[in-house]
């Protein structure tokens, strides 16, 4: 940065996880510190990966010194970061009531995507750039009139065309954050170095009506609405065998993302995922919103508001929704307030699902490695939101916190932004150096004890048991208790095609 960056302020930056965390096997060629593979260790642990791919200082702009600025230069901020998509609009194979079509987005090269592709409001062909028939089937009438930005449609030709058995390149998955889309720069700030300078594949799945998609059914999303990003998953494996995929989510699609992982268990079929500025648990971040005239005014005002917008955008679809209330959710401020619309989904009042969406118990029932990426100062992803001692607990995952950046920030002098880095070096190290197709080691239970911060007891308390070692140190009877087990993906919103799995 020169001889005067002592002079830029830096961030503290921490990594958390247990006191063991899982080994991950190095490939046969993997070159480390410009040493021959023969003389390093066969495997490396998640801990010391994330040690050596995150920076030890964040350096961000000084005149966004606070986390509020950081924040709210995600919205001024118009820096041109090119990153062109082709669309292909998906039919849904939910099970579950949650049918109609989501749009996914795909990273394609500046010469691909500088041919357009738009609809034809009748057939679907343009005549001029290709057949999109199935698109504007599925589609139906009024077909959205634009894209976002360097965004068209696949042609019939060009999707058939997708697809080899043999392709190895890794491939990213998105999910973006509460109402944006494939165009969010910071979004865009991850693809265009990944993509175009090493040379990964990756696709954008947006939430329906999001980016400019059209809802095809009354129902939109929620905070753990996992199945499109299921299928889009299930999909990208069955069309690239040979792909590594990974996952990666913004804020609400981070919350997503964390669900569908632990929805899956050891079936996951991404090889990691990285969850940055992820709420983790909604409840306590909308009561801490609610609690500050910045937090209620600014922040929740204004995602209320974008999303009452978007509701707008697909009110003649949503309405036909027996238990929608569109006046009460045209007259809605705040955020809280349009999540009140709960009972389209079951949920008897927002904060029941707030409860019931929160992804901080699916940290339990992960396991693939994790990474996660957030600030200390997030105003709408509170510290007091991190699961600290969830990450603490189990082997598969690292949570980075810088104490400066905001809610999907950290913006340096020049419009970098500083989570790049972290992100980007962990996934192709994965990438370039790990063996995915070998099992991961895992540390015993044992190996792993809670932080000084949260020691065991070192005596029973009426009601509790305790380990045999503490019963013969306290002179205490060992008591057994009953077969106790912890299910954290445990929905209290019946899922059908989860039934087998996580409820009963």
């Amino acid at each position: 940065m020169g001889a005067l960056s002592w002079m830029i302020p830096s961030g503290r930056v921490s990594l958390h996880h247990a006191a063991r965390t899982i080994q991950l096997p190095k490939k046969k060629n993997a070159v480390a510190g410009g040493a021959d593979a023969s003389s390093e260790s066969s495997s490396i642990s998640l801990a010391e990966l994330c040690e050596r791919t995150t920076p030890k200082e964040c350096r961000l702009n000084p005149l966004l010194f606070n986390g509020h600025l950081q924040t709210g230069c995600t919205v001024i901020y118009k820096e041109d970061v090119p990153v062109y998509y082709k669309r292909r609009v998906f039919d849904a194979e939910t099970p579950v009531n949650y049918e109609g079509t989501f749009a996914v987005d795909f990273v394609v090269p500046p010469e691909q995507g500088k041919t357009s592709t738009p609809l034809d409001k009748k057939n679907g062909n343009t005549g001029e750039t290709g057949d999109v028939s199935e698109t504007s089937r599925l589609l139906g009438e009024n077909p959205p009139s634009d894209l976002p930005e360097r965004t068209s449609y696949y042609t019939e030709e060009e999707f058939s065309s997708l697809g080899s058995e043999t392709d190895t390149t890794p491939m990213l998955v998105v999910l973006h954050g509460l109402s944006g889309g494939s165009h969010e720069i910071y979004v865009r700030h991850i693809l265009k170095p990944l993509c175009y300078e090493h040379k990964w594949a990756a696709c954008v799945v947006n939430s329906r009506g999001c980016a400019q998609s059209k809802v095809t059914t009354p129902m939109m999303y929620n905070a753990r609405a996992t199945w499109d990003c299921r299928q889009m998953v299930g999909w990208l494996h069955k069309k690239y065998p040979k792909r590594p995929l990974f996952g990666i989510g913004f804020s609400l699609g981070a919350n997503i993302l964390a669900n569908y992982v632990g929805e899956e268990g050891e079936s996951c079929l991404l090889k990691s995922a990285v969850y940055v500025s992820n709420p983790w648990n909604l409840e306590a971040g909308s009561l801490a919103l609610q609690r500050t005239l910045i937090g209620k005014e600014i922040y929740s005002r204004a995602m209320g508001i974008n999303m009452k917008k978007l509701f707008k955008t697909h009110i003649d679809e949503i309405s036909k929704h027996k238990r929608v209330n569109v006046d009460r959710i045209m007259n809605i401020t705040y955020l809280h307030e349009f999540d009140r619309s709960g009972p389209v989904w079951g949920y008897p009042t927002e904060t029941a699902y707030y409860r019931d969406a929160s992804s901080s118990d699916s940290i339990f029932s992960m396991k693939i490695p994790y990474l996660v990426v957030h600030a200390e100062d997030d105003p709408i992803s509170q510290k007091e939101c991190l699961p600290y001692g969830e990450v603490q607990a189990t082997p598969y995952g690292v949570m980075c916190t810088s104490s400066w950046g905001g809610h999907l920030g950290w913006f340096q002098s020049g419009g970098t932004r500083w989570m790049t880095a972290p992100v980007v070096n962990y996934l192709t190290t994965l990438a370039t150096e790990i063996d995915l197709d070998a099992p991961v080691i895992v540390p015993k239970d044992e190996d792993n004890v809670p932080p000084k911060d949260r020691p065991m007891p070192d005596v029973a308390k009426p009601g509790t048991s305790v380990t045999e070692d503490m019963a013969e140190a306290s002179g205490v009877e060992k008591f057994e208790g009953p077969d106790l087990r912890f299910e954290p993906m445990r929905r209290k919103l019946a899922m059908p095609h989860l039934a087998d799995k996580h409820y009963s």
